[in-house]
């Protein structure tokens, strides 16, 4: 695969076969975001986890403490009295059944994240063919099916990520903007990675953290020393 200019040079900046501490991966993540544009720094974490087990599958979501840098968008669907508490916590959209055909038919995907009352996952449900594969889709482990609209909002708006395994039984996470400070990315790294280490499944056998790279939506993947996970 072919690399520009700018990619060579940072690249350059990593020594291969290295692994870094993580405050260090993280400064050098920094020094090699060359984009013109604020480059979200990226966590991708390959596990031992076989995901064809549902024993062995990871799912959960973590608050970052320094948020994403990125505005979420939440499209709450609820009814009753629960429709003015999700615009009262600031949730970008709040309907119900008459958001199906616009989802489904139009295509609109004026949002970021899903949360859902459990008495509206019927019909939500009616929209897991276009929300599942986009990764939209509520679920109570991540939080979004919920009785208690406002803390969801609040905790997505405040930076709030979710993680799982994909096919590959990589986790793949956001933990900030490289325009960040390297204090503010360290707490968020921790805070994800404190998260993902206490998800561990109980039935794994041998090694629970294969790899971890740290990497800028341009830049080049560094490599963070797994011995402490």
């Amino acid at each position: 695969m072919k690399h520009g200019k700018k990619y060579t040079e940072a690249a350059k900046q990593v020594e291969r076969g290295s692994f870094y501490e993580a405050d260090d991966a993280i400064a050098l993540v920094k020094k090699t975001a060359t984009a013109k544009f604020d480059e979200t720094v990226e966590v991708h974490i390959r596990t031992g986890c076989d995901g064809r087990h549902a024993e062995q599958q990871i799912r959960g979501a973590v608050v970052l403490p320094n948020g994403t840098g990125k505005t979420v968008r939440v499209l709450v669907f609820a009814k009753g009295d629960k429709v003015a508490e999700a615009e009262a916590a600031g949730a970008d959209y709040v309907g119900g059944e008459e958001l199906i055909p616009k989802i489904q038919n139009d295509g609109w995907f004026e949002f970021d994240v899903v949360v859902a009352t459990p008495d509206m996952m019927g019909v939500v449900g009616r929209l897991g063919k276009v929300l599942g594969p986009k990764g939209l889709m509520p679920n109570p482990k991540a939080g979004t099916v919920t009785m208690d609209v406002t803390k969801a909002v609040n905790d997505i708006k405040a930076g709030k990520i979710e993680y799982r395994l994909d096919k590959a039984n990589i986790i793949h996470c956001p933990v900030g903007k490289a325009s960040f400070t390297e204090e503010q990315l360290s707490q968020n790294f921790n805070a994800l990675m404190d998260a993902i280490v206490k998800a561990k499944p109980s039935a794994l056998k041998g090694q629970y953290i294969k790899s971890l790279t740290l990497a800028t939506t341009m830049g080049p993947g560094v490599r963070v020393s797994v011995a402490k996970y």
